[in-house]
């Protein structure tokens, strides 16, 4: 069968598909061009696409052949799923293997915000590091504060299993509370959204995108934080409602925060890269070589299966096959 590979995955994996079927691959670090997206699809049965390219009814409706449509990475918020389905076309993800390494870069956000690590790497830099003073770059504690988790999938379980090591309260929201055995294990609490940003030093955000989560950090919710409160975003940038967050900052009225998702992606809202409580990095959760490796292959796995007839291993819409 022929297949589109959009994103350049190792040659081990491609040579996995290699083996059975026709491929054609975007072997560049760099998005598929809308235009050679849609040129290319049209006698493919098996698409592996990436979280950057818009798989929407226009372009399903130039691959009357489909079968599956193999997303690189946890979110598919850039697939029409109900479209797909409607095609008979399976979808599948990635999740489960980006769980710990997006945990981990959770924590080195707070840390980095709240030690003005970043802000400190620039400074020392440029030569304005001169002397030490008892008072001088200060940054605020992260051990004992309490750390508000919104979404308590898996990323959110990992993070406040790490939340524990630093001695943190972690108060959670979720669409569901966990149970009651759960929560003591974690050692978390539930709270409603108003209450776990009035209260939390540290907001973490860890929920999907979808109409019901997209600005769901607006600027009545950033207005409920403390002054002095950080925001730490590694799920999708549209939750975060992001001129209002840069208006939140920039007139003191929250700490800071610490993104590595953006609202229009990879553009970022012009004023945030100027703010010293602010670290920007460039959409980095899942970006280790051990990570990225085992989301290659599941999404391969995803792929070949589902060109096989089979029923994929991570599919998200079983109720096409």
């Amino acid at each position: 069968m022929n297949v589109l590979v959009t994103g350049n995955l190792p040659d081990a994996q491609i040579e996995r598909i290699e083996r059975e079927h026709r491929v054609q691959a975007h072997r560049r670090d760099c998005p598929i061009e809308r235009r050679a997206f849609l040129e290319s699809i049209g006698d493919k049965q098996g698409l592996l696409s990436m979280i950057t390219d818009q798989v929407d009814a226009q372009l399903l409706d130039r691959a009357p052949g489909l079968k599956i449509i193999a997303n690189f990475g946890v979110g598919y918020n850039n697939i029409d799923v109900p479209a797909a389905t409607r095609r008979g076309i399976m979808v599948t993800n990635t999740p489960g293997v980006l769980t710990d390494t997006t945990a981990d870069l959770t924590m080195a956000l707070i840390l980095a915000v709240a030690r003005r690590v970043v802000e400190g790497d620039r400074h020392t830099r440029q030569g304005r590091f001169r002397f030490w003073a008892p008072f001088y770059f200060l940054g605020h504690e992260v051990t004992g504060k309490t750390l508000g988790i919104v979404g308590m999938g898996r990323i959110g379980r990992a993070v406040a299993r790490r939340a524990a090591g630093f001695n943190m309260q972690v108060l959670y929201h979720n669409r569901n509370p966990l149970a009651e055995e759960e929560e003591q294990v974690l050692q978390v609490q539930y709270a409603d959204l108003k209450t776990l940003l009035q209260e939390a030093d540290f907001i973490s955000l860890h929920t999907p995108l979808t109409p019901q989560t997209r600005h769901l950090i607006g600027s009545r919710e950033l207005a409920w934080m403390k002054s002095n409160a950080f925001l730490i975003n590694t799920a999708r940038g549209a939750v975060v409602d992001e001129r209002a967050l840069l208006g939140a900052l920039e007139q003191g009225r929250i700490g800071g925060a610490g993104l590595d998702v953006y609202e229009n992606e990879p553009m970022v809202t012009r004023g945030l890269e100027r703010l010293d409580n602010v670290v920007l990095l460039p959409h980095v959760g899942s970006a280790t070589v051990e990570t990225r490796q085992r989301m290659a292959a599941m999404a391969v796995d995803n792929l070949l299966a589902g060109l096989e007839g089979r029923m994929p291993p991570n599919c998200i819409n079983p109720n096409v096959a």
